[in-house]
This record gives C-alpha cells, sequence and structure tokens, in this order.
C-alpha cells in the first residue's frame, strides 16, 4: 500500500534533498508552515470522507485497486512534486476508501477495535506535537538517520513477507498474535510514532528554506501518508491482543 515506500524522512515524500535542492522562491510564494497545516487539515477531511465511503459502500474489490492507486499516486508525486495540489487530494480520497474499507473488516472481527484504534492514532498525534514543539524531543541527523534505518528495516521485512506470501509462507512476528508478533507490532508503532516528527520537522524545514507553495500540499500528503500507516499498525496491534482474550 502507499505508506509502505518510506524512506528518508519519515516517507518517500518528505525528503532531506528535497530541502538541499529546491531553488529560492519570493517568500509570498513560499511554503509556510501554518500553510502546510492548514493543508494537512483539508486532506484529512477528504481522507474522513473517502473513509466514510469505504466503511458505507464496503466491497473488498477496492481494497486492492485503492492501494495500488495510492502508492502510484505517491510514486507520481515524489517526482512531480508540484503536481502536489492535485495529487495530494486525490492521495487522501483514495486513501480514505481503503482505510474505510478495511476497518469495517476489522470491526467485524473484533468488537470496538475501531474507536479505540482512531482515538490511540490521534492521542499519538498530539503526544508527539507536544514532544516536538516543547523540545523535549528534538530531530537531529543522528535520531533522523536511526528513525530512517528504522523504518527502512521494517519496510523490507513487510516486503519479504509480501514474496513469501506467494508461496504460502508467513512471517511469524507479523501475524502471529504471541509475544514475539506482539512485539513486532508495538516496535512498528512506535517506529511509525517516531516518523511523525520527522514531518514536524519537514513543515518548519520547509518554511525556513523557503520551498515553493505547492510544498504545502506535499508536506501534508506525507503526514497523511505516516497517520495512515501508524493507525493501520496500531489496528494491527490492538487485533492481537484482542486475539489473546
Amino acid at each position: 500500500m502507499a505508506f509502505n515506500l518510506f524512506k528518508e524522512s519519515s516517507n518517500p515524500v518528505l525528503k532531506q534533498t528535497i530541502l538541499d535542492n529546491t531553488g529560492y522562491v519570493s517568500r509570498s510564494e513560499s511554503m509556510t508552515a501554518s500553510g502546510a497545516v492548514n493543508k494537512t487539515l483539508f486532506l484529512a477531511v477528504l481522507l474522513v470522507i473517502g473513509a466514510d465511503f469505504g466503511w458505507t459502500f464496503p466491497n473488498k474489490l477496492f481494497l486492492l485497486p485503492a492501494a495500488i492507486l495510492g502508492l502510484v499516486l505517491v510514486l507520481i508525486a515524489s517526482f512531480k512534486k508540484e503536481w502536489s495540489p492535485f495529487i495530494a487530494p486525490i492521495y487522501a480520497i483514495v486513501e480514505g476508501v481503503f482505510v474505510g474499507t478495511i476497518s469495517l473488516a476489522y470491526s467485524y472481527a473484533f468488537d470496538g477495535i475501531i474507536f479505540h484504534a482512531v482515538s490511540l492514532t490521534i492521542g499519538v498525534l498530539f503526544l508527539m506535537l507536544f514532544l516536538y514543539k516543547a523540545k523535549i524531543i528534538q530531530v537531529t541527523q543522528r535520531l533522523r538517520s536511526v528513525i530512517m534505518m528504522a523504518t527502512g528495516a521494517i519496510m523490507l521485512t513487510y516486503l519479504v513477507s509480501f514474496v513469501l506470501s506467494f508461496f504460502n509462507i508467513q512471517v511469524p512476528m507479523i501475524h502471529s498474535t504471541g509475544l514475539l508478533g506482539i512485539g513486532f507490532s508495538l516496535v512498528v508503532v512506535v517506529i511509525a510514532s517516531l516518523n511523525l516528527l520527522l514531518d514536524f520537522d519537514f513543515f518548519e524545514k520547509g518554511q525556513q528554506a523557503g520551498l515553493p507553495k505547492h510544498m504545502e500540499w506535499f508536506a501534508g500528503m506525507g503526514l497523511i501518508i505516516t497517520l495512515v500507516w501508524l493507525y493501520l499498525e496500531i489496528l494491527r496491534l490492538l487485533s492481537k491482543f484482542t486475539s489473546r482474550d
């Protein structure tokens, strides 16, 4: 799915090289952190609208096309950043349909899990925002590198698991409800949460670097990617805990 491609900042669209290689634009035409926040909120609304559609009109046939289209849109945005004002809203709706459809499937299997997953995701978002703004956790180059390497390792694990699934082989720690499986999911949730710090940092660094205005959509899309990843990982973790009851 789209959020499984990560990395160099917190995901494939928010890269440090963007800050280094984007030319100067006038202040009135440049990205601002507040503008990126506003674009993110708008994309979040579109994500919820898409999720409501996927929930209200459930169809398993939506899952694979939505996942593939979401991935394609992320790739296009990574190479054509100036198209972000058009791509980001489409991505938010498409990913919303995917999230809504898969959430309904989880709700059938685990009563009440969606409320807890949404609450935890929002709670983690504001917790990480507080830790970042209060400078309790500062995004240093060393921290950035550690998060990048950890995220890359997770994505590689998922890729190997995907390939092995064609041979009816499952990686135990990904799907197991035992202590190893729960421990793995906990680690992934922590890494996904730390990725939010890099997203917040990109908002501020983008403003300081004077990136073009369309980068507000680009940054907002990046944060949505991280939030969707975090939400799905929390869903997976909660389902493992519930399965042990």
